[in-house]
């Protein structure tokens, strides 16, 4: 496995830098060989590396930026105002090749924006999209998108997403023809608005797509699809309303747990069989959205992400470096405009 250089983020995220610097001290061990640039305030980082001794570490360079984007600047404002922000030199870092790739838990609009200013998108690519894990059934995964970074969409955008989903999903979930389906308020070919019916003629006339055709949000965890397209906006209120049911389930089985004796010596007899369950359904155990179609991997955490879950973004930035993703995608989008011309 080649060493990699991955640029951690560390001021974005709702809990501050200290849960980046536990999840570096974690991805350190995790991956002995790779090297990590910690951009942030110095002031505020310095004690933070010296408690975990990591300031002097090999394989762990701090670079200082003055100012952080917070969780309401506007993603206009923080490009303008806010040039040396953490989050904008992380990117540079990227865009100069001094880094492969960017993990940031900051403001998902700022980092969309910066992200597209400094990285540029692949060529042929209309928008990046925010693209995230989630579970099915089988214990697989599927990957949902637009999340978010793309609240209005066209045809030809949502069939892009396709693409690209696609082509991640072979690459990283190992599907070697993953089936790709739009996600409409019914399955039949009359449901759906004008943009999801004419993404889906596009699809259809693609050799180059396993397309299923329509699910429906019941479906979203049955395994009936390897990618699932939506707009932004579905997809955003999509995830965060099964992260909040989840979040509902784990803290009823708790409580559920805790109210009685024997139910407490119950899960303690069978606790590692019950952790698996309960991972399974941890949002943090999908943590790490990829804003897919720029030119670089970068990994948007969740802003309420403890280490753990920034670790697993992580995970997910070496994945898609060392599956040279926007090179895959580049490629399979060349491909596909070439046959529609």
């Amino acid at each position: 496995m080649a060493a990699l250089t991955l640029v951690l983020d560390a001021m974005g995220g709702d809990h501050g830098p200290s849960i980046v610097i536990d999840a570096l001290h974690d991805a350190l061990q995790l991956f002995p060989q790779h090297h990590f640039i910690v951009v942030g305030d110095e002031a505020e980082l310095k004690p933070l590396l010296q408690a975990k001794n990591l300031l002097e570490h090999e394989r762990v360079t701090l670079q200082h930026a003055s100012q952080t984007v917070t969780m309401t600047d506007k993603p206009g404002y923080s490009l303008r105002a806010k040039p040396d922000s953490s989050m904008r030199v992380a990117l540079e870092l990227i865009a100069t090749e001094q880094a492969a790739a960017c993990v940031s838990a900051g403001n998902t609009g700022a980092l969309m924006t910066k992200a597209y200013f400094s990285l540029k998108t692949l060529p042929g690519v209309l928008r990046p999209a925010l693209m995230s894990a989630i579970p099915q059934a089988s214990g697989k995964s599927a990957f949902l998108l637009d999340l978010g970074a793309n609240p209005v969409c066209d045809s030809d955008t949502l069939f892009q997403f396709g693409i690209m989903g696609a082509v991640a999903a072979r690459e990283v979930l190992g599907i070697e023809n993953p089936r790709v389906a739009l996600l409409n308020m019914g399955e039949e070919d009359i449901k759906g608005n004008d943009v999801v019916k004419s993404t889906a003629q596009l699809f259809q006339q693609s050799n180059s797509i396993n397309y299923i055709g329509f699910i429906e949000g019941d479906d979203l965890f049955a395994d009936k699809a390897d990618v699932i397209v939506c707009d932004g906006f579905v997809g955003n209120i999509a995830l965060k309303s099964c992260e909040g049911l989840a979040e509902l389930l784990l803290n009823n089985i708790r409580a559920n747990i805790n109210a009685h004796w024997l139910t407490r010596w119950f899960v303690k007899l069978f606790y590692h069989r019950l952790q698996r369950s309960w991972d399974w359904l941890k949002p943090d155990h999908y943590n790490g959205a990829s804003l897919i179609g720029l030119r670089g991997v970068v990994i948007k955490s969740h802003g309420d992400a403890n280490a753990k879950a920034f670790l697993s973004a992580i995970e997910q930035a070496v994945e898609e470096t060392q599956q040279d993703l926007p090179t895959r995608i580049r490629d399979q989008v060349e491909k596909v405009l070439l046959e529609q011309e």
